[in-house]
């Protein structure tokens, strides 16, 4: 579904990718893993959008997205969820969840798919009046997760959406991950440092280091590789 090749990016004179390939298949969990400054986020960015290569390409189903603008890989079936969430504070869980899909113009549809967040997100359906300021942190995490969804992507993009929550709150995070897609067929390309949780529900797992591709498994097999597991992931 998703091809990744030769692809280099940076932030000015600083290159944080040097040139990764990697695959992801349709209605799969690939993660992708590796410490601080591996580049993990960059290459979200890069295939969101958010940040032009330097050269490479990012192809969804065939099409090139490299130069495509943020909007129009919206349409085509891209969600992504940034590092912290990113919710408007200011907005009700409602609204936020709104306005995930503003941009599709079924408004019967869009109410639908914010009634099946609720159903995915219990916590969320018990404070959809409510600020989001007043969520806590792994509620946060669950909204920006279901108004990424709101819109219906086919591709999800998550990043790091165990920062900073309680080992429960993550295994429910990662459930719900692997229930989209086992049941509604959905992919989802997975950023995390916490390998372990990660390589739990991934189908695959891409291991980056300084920019480049040191590994690419399945991920029961990377999670059975001792010398790779202790040399970049930590456990």
């Amino acid at each position: 579904m998703l091809e990744v090749r030769g692809l280099v990016a940076g932030y000015g004179a600083v290159r944080a990718l040097g040139g990764v390939d990697m695959s992801v298949a349709e209605g799969s969990v690939t993660a992708v893993l590796g410490a601080n400054g591996a580049g993990k986020t960059t290459l979200l960015r890069t295939v969101s959008g958010l940040l032009r290569p330097r050269s490479g390409s990012v192809e969804l189903d065939g099409r090139d997205l490299t130069r495509a603008p943020v909007e129009e890989i919206v349409r085509l079936g891209v969600a992504h969820v940034p590092q912290s969430g990113g919710v408007i504070t200011e907005l009700t869980v409602r609204d936020n969840l709104r306005l995930g899909g503003l941009w599709r113009r079924d408004r019967a549809g869009l109410a639908r798919r914010v009634a099946e967040m609720y159903e995915l997100f219990p916590p969320l359906a018990e404070r959809r009046d409510r600020l989001a300021a007043t969520l806590s942190g792994g509620e946060r995490q669950m909204l920006a997760l279901a108004r990424a969804l709101t819109g219906g992507p086919r591709l999800l993009l998550v990043d790091e959406p165990s920062l900073g929550l309680a080992p429960k709150v993550v295994a429910s995070l990662m459930a719900v991950l692997r229930r989209l897609c086992d049941e509604d067929g959905r992919t989802v390309l997975l950023v995390e440092q916490n390998a372990r949780s990660a390589l739990s529900v991934a189908d695959r797992a891409v291991v980056l280091d300084l920019g480049s591709v040191v590994a690419s498994e399945p991920a029961a097999t990377l999670a059975a590789d001792d010398r790779l597991r202790h040399a970049y992931l930590g456990f």
